[in-house]
């Protein structure tokens, strides 16, 4: 396939109580499996790209489970490496209104964490691949990982592949001793194109948008110029950075919007109103995915491109788990100005 893609990452099973119940209410669990880069896969599925999936899972049942899960949204997981003790779990406790959502992991020593750099050859993995995907939270996980991803990424511009990185800074990972800032660099310079939220370029390469409270509920995408472009100027090998931009007026109440910069231009989406969300774990995965339908689809209509993957983000805010599972055609009525949510019959 010409425009398959490829996606690497921990793919954990996820739990979380029914009906917006706190954790120590709990007396069930809602069961699914999710993870940054097995998220953009599905959507990508979903879009009708070609993609893989690679992981380390373990060679028991809950593996299976897990690798059933994606196979049933179209997703490729005949690549992913089978071994290792353990799946990751992570809890997440649902917010509302101005109740935060609470993440706990249990993802120590899950198999992907003890995996070593000679179990994924990557010049096998990347064959007729056009555009390879990573984030910020797999080389989080152990220094093993770490230098997996960077293995990764240089083998990938190595054969021309397209590489993409979600920064994605997780505090509670970064855990092994080493700058994720040093590590993240590293990374950087072998990307095409980096996408970050409004407090990621801080927290990993301490870039921060001039007077901006990410608590105010209210952020000007104007003012993000200055953190893209100085993020194009440490890094000028890179063809294109994307920031979505949150504007948290309550856990259940968000704004949403993005901007991209070519090096050029700063191109600036709509601004979407979502007063009801139903799950937003995902949501910046969703825009990802969004972002390479849209220059695997549209060509260099960065406005087009951008607009689209702001529209499939905004929509992914109101499916419950953590795949965005709405089709082309879904977003680009979203795109249109269709946002009554009547009845399609």
């Amino acid at each position: 396939m010409k425009n398959k893609v490829l996606t690497f990452g921990e793919i954990m099973l996820r739990l979380s109580p029914p009906n917006y119940k706190r954790f120590t209410q709990a007396r069930s669990f809602d069961v699914i499996y999710g993870g940054g880069e097995a998220n953009v896969a599905v959507s990508l599925a979903n879009f009708g790209i070609s993609v893989d999936f690679i992981t380390r899972l373990p060679n028991n049942e809950i593996g299976d489970a897990c690798a059933q899960f994606l196979r049933q949204y179209g997703v490729n997981v005949d690549k992913i490496v089978r071994g290792g003790d353990r799946l990751g779990i992570y809890y997440l406790e649902m917010g509302a209104s101005a109740r935060s959502s609470k993440v706990i992991y249990d993802r120590a020593n899950s198999a992907i964490a003890t995996s070593d750099i000679t179990m994924f050859d990557w010049n096998v993995l990347l064959e007729g691949v056009k555009w390879f995907h990573i984030t910020g939270i797999t080389p989080a996980i152990s220094q093993n990982l770490a230098d997996i991803c960077i293995d990764a990424v240089k083998t990938a511009k190595s054969k021309n592949v397209i590489v993409s990185c979600d920064l994605n800074y997780r505090s509670k990972l970064w855990k092994y001793g080493k700058n994720p800032s040093e590590i993240m660099q590293e990374l950087i310079k072998q990307c095409d194109y980096i996408i970050a939220n409004e407090e990621d370029a801080d927290k990993v390469l301490g870039i921060k948008a001039p007077d901006t409270d990410i608590n105010s509920g209210a952020l000007d995408p104007a003012k993000y110029k200055i953190v893209v472009q100085e993020i194009i100027r440490q890094f000028p090998r890179l063809k294109g950075v994307a920031i979505t931009l949150r504007g948290s007026l309550s856990a259940s109440h968000n704004t949403w919007t993005a901007v991209f910069y070519d090096g050029k231009k700063l191109y600036i989406s709509p601004l979407y109103d979502i007063p009801h969300i139903i799950d937003r774990v995902g949501g910046g995965d969703s825009f990802v995915a969004g972002l390479i339908y849209g220059f695997l689809t549209f060509g260099n209509n960065f406005q087009q491109i951008l607009n689209f993957a702001v529209a499939a983000s905004c929509l992914k805010h109101t499916i419950y788990g953590d795949f965005n599972l709405v089709s082309v055609e879904e977003v680009m009525k979203i795109m249109e100005g269709n946002v009554s949510g009547r009845v399609s019959r």
